[in-house]
């Protein structure tokens, strides 16, 4: 019987573990141990940093040039984001005279790379020798499209949806060419 009262007090004293993982909460319930010293909280790059770094890894394995951060690029994607998830649709800007690339996700949240890697993965379906495409790519082509210099993008989320839209100048995607 002692031993497992010692049991529920071994398990009484473990701290309560933090939304984020690979931090522990500390609190009036559990108080930090002696010696203990808090650690600063995890930084995270800024979506914009994640985002171009997600983007010009993929590019990178291409040999393609980076792209830059557009402010201007990312203020048109944060405008049609923002009206994307107000109106609950999800299209592509008419008359837009920048690349395009979006994304949804319900009842979730997405991060930068997980966003990019979506699209990066439609470069199953793409064929460079023949510049075709099995099924969808066109997200795939924009991010390395060679001629492509900025980027902006931006996110738009409720409780319900997330809206990411990403703007590229020059646009990408024109027929008869091949992205790289």
């Amino acid at each position: 019987m002692r031993l497992k009262a010692m049991a529920i007090a071994l398990l009484l004293a473990v701290p309560a573990y933090a939304q984020y993982p690979g931090q522990w909460q500390y609190g009036p319930a559990y108080p930090p141990p002696p010696g203990y010293v808090a650690r600063p909280p995890v930084q995270r790059p800024p979506m914009s940093e994640a985002m171009l770094a997600s983007h010009n890894a993929v590019r990178r394995r291409l040999g393609v040039p980076p792209l830059t951060w557009s402010g201007e690029l990312a203020e048109v994607a944060q405008e049609w984001a923002n009206h994307l998830l107000a109106t609950n649709t999800f299209s592509h800007r008419p008359n837009n005279r920048y690349g395009e690339n979006l994304y949804t996700i319900s009842g979730g949240s997405a991060s930068p790379s997980q966003v990019v890697a979506l699209w990066a993965d439609e470069a199953r379906s793409y064929d460079i020798r023949t510049n075709t495409c099995s099924g969808i790519c066109g997200h795939y082509t924009q991010i390395v499209w060679s001629k492509t210099r900025s980027a902006g993008c931006a996110v738009a989320a409720n409780q319900h949806r997330e809206v990411w839209v990403c703007n590229y100048d020059p646009p990408g995607n024109w027929v008869g060419f091949k992205p790289y």
